[in-house]
């Protein structure tokens, strides 16, 4: 069969077949990269049907989709964000990527990988091995409802000094073939005037171009569009890739109040072009060899380990072991940003092709793994602090410290503290005289395992223990046999390794006579907790913290049945669309 190769043609079966492969993927949950390079690898010249056999047909466009990849990317690395995360994420993100690519050199070079004129293969596995992909993490996370727990903000903090780092590479990547210091030094140089160029074009002369045509929002994307060529271009001219000038120009448009906009539109032009590039990178891939595929694997591997080395830094930070492991966890896989620095490698003739080859294979596999990894990290985290514990590392919950906050008999314990619980302690501490708010905070006792909640807590007098809710033992040990109020003030959405309904009967078992108040954001769940025995179900968007709070110390004193029956008959008679 004679399949045209003109670029049109190339580029209909190129998207056409990715949205086919793509589609069961999605059905899989698994990354849409690994589609597009699927779709690559089968439609392509060297392994499948070959529909496509010119494909340089079709990489001037993949390169336009990389650069605006690039592009989008540096809109979103906030930089103010970024060093508000504290030393927690400034230290492991500047610390993460020199260590593993330093383990990198040393796994890849004990299994005979090595340097050579025109081959840096272990320099660049090394380096790309050390990065993370942030599309497959955010999403994940974000389906997961954790990018706004600690842990998530951590993992979130390191993804962006994580590019940061590519920048870097991509900066002196140009001149890696040159062995002496002072063209990688002119690399530098050259960068860090691109990059103090732009900022300050960026803050003295792009307000008064955007503000021109603000009013004119298709105008807006077409200017931030010639800003990104524009930047890109010069890069090309001073020597450095024409993707880092891209990087720069999106960094130095996040602070712009006109970045949400831009980045809104351009994600989905972005995306077409990716979907090119993508799919013009599977087309690369040839047969790979045993020794390729043994590599690959062992790749995927040093990938998933090396993250460990988060751990130690953020426990260093007395942060505890549950928020140390879950962002070594959530990192554990090769970067987008990986297979982008090998590609161009390949382009500029530093590494041969079974380099991008394990890079991407290795991309394929450690998403997979990630994403059940991540889904799992309750239990993983739980596995690992285990065998923490038994090597003599000490948790927040020392056996001292539980003791000392255990003694202490709570008649109102929270289990879990998010945002809801946070406006409902709010309302105890101003509701009332200063001396009855004081008597009803003396009260509460809170079970959480968010170390920044329990500094904040001990801080304002509000007794607190450090546990994973999940577990019964840590019930028992913080007294809830004790209890007359128990809060359970997180959602089934949220909550990791347990549920509500499991919390209630666990607290049943311990304190049959507490009063139990669980929370729902579905009213046929909350109907369902009701009928297996809730005193009360707090319901966010139907009830403010402030109704909550007074529900609570109602029921604290006089009992919920009045309130209970009203709720059950409000809730029967709500017939909304989405319940």
């Amino acid at each position: 069969m004679n399949v045209p190769t003109d670029l049109l043609s190339s580029i209909g079966i190129c998207v056409g077949a990715a949205a086919l492969i793509a589609a069961v993927t999605w059905r899989f949950k698994q990354p849409l990269i690994i589609a597009y390079l699927a779709t690559g690898v089968i439609i392509g010249p060297h392994i499948g049907l070959r529909w496509i056999t010119n494909d340089e047909s079709i990489r001037t466009v993949a390169e336009i989709g990389l650069i605006l990849l690039l592009f989008v990317i540096g809109l979103e690395i906030d930089l103010r964000k970024m060093a508000s995360g504290g030393p927690a994420v400034l230290l492991t993100g500047a610390l993460q990527v020199p260590i593993c690519a330093a383990l990198g050199l040393g796994f890849f070079a004990l299994l005979g990988v090595g340097n050579s004129a025109g081959n840096y293969a272990l320099l660049y596995l090394a380096a790309c091995m050390s990065l993370s992909s942030t599309l497959v993490v955010v999403k994940i996370l974000n389906d997961k409802f954790e990018l706004d727990t600690l842990p998530g903000r951590i993992t979130l903090g390191v993804l962006v000094i994580q590019d940061l780092w590519a920048v870097g590479m991509l900066a002196v990547q140009p001149n890696i073939l040159n062995p002496n210091f002072v063209p990688l030094l002119g690399s530098l140089w050259r960068g860090a005037v691109l990059v103090v160029a732009g900022f300050a074009l960026a803050k003295y002369a792009l307000p008064y171009l955007f503000r021109t045509v603000a009013k004119a929002p298709e105008l807006v994307l077409v200017s931030a569009l010639g800003w990104c060529f524009f930047l890109a271009g010069a890069a090309s001219l001073i020597g450095l890739s024409r993707e880092m000038g891209a990087l720069i120009a999106g960094v130095s448009l996040s602070t712009f109040p006109y970045n949400v906009d831009v980045a809104a539109k351009a994600v989905s032009i972005r995306d077409f072009f990716v979907t090119l590039f993508f799919v013009a990178l599977g087309m690369q891939i040839t047969i790979p060899s045993i020794q390729v595929l043994e590599l690959s694997l062992a790749a995927s591997v040093f990938v998933i380990v090396s993250r460990v080395v988060v751990v130690p830094i953020l426990y260093a930070l007395r942060l505890g072991l549950r928020t140390s492991i879950v962002p070594a966890i959530n990192l554990a896989q090769v970067s987008e940003f990986s297979i982008v620095i090998a590609s161009l490698g390949v382009t500029l003739h530093q590494i041969n092709q079974d380099v991008l080859t394990v890079v991407i294979i290795s991309f394929a596999v450690t998403s997979v793994v990630s994403t059940y990894m991540i889904n799992a990290s309750h239990w993983i985290q739980h596995l690992l602090a285990t065998g923490f514990k038994a090597l003599g590392l000490k948790d927040l919950d020392s056996a001292a410290g539980r003791d000392e906050e255990a003694a202490v008999h709570q008649p109102v314990i929270f289990l879990g503290f998010f945002r809801d619980a946070s406006s409902i302690l709010y309302e105890f501490e101003h509701e009332g005289s200063v001396e009855e708010a004081k008597q009803f905070i003396d009260k509460i006792l809170v079970i959480d395992f968010n170390p920044t909640v329990m500094r904040e807590l001990r801080r304002r007098n509000i007794k607190c223990v450090y546990g994973d809710i999940a577990h019964a033992d840590t019930l028992r040990h913080a007294g809830v046999e004790h209890a007359q109020l128990v809060v359970s003030s997180i959602t089934d959405d949220v909550l990791r390794g347990t549920s509500n309904l499991r919390l209630m009967n666990s607290v049943h078992t311990h304190a049959p006579n507490a009063r139990v108040v669980l929370t729902s954001d579905h009213i046929p769940q909350a109907l369902r907790f009701y009928e297996e025995g809730a005193d009360f179900v707090f319901v966010p968007r139907l009830y403010s913290a402030a109704a909550c709070a007074r529900i609570l110390r109602k029921g604290l004193n006089g009992g919920f049945e009045e309130i209970r029956s009203q709720a059950i008959e409000h809730l029967s008679h709500r017939q909304e669309v989405l319940a």
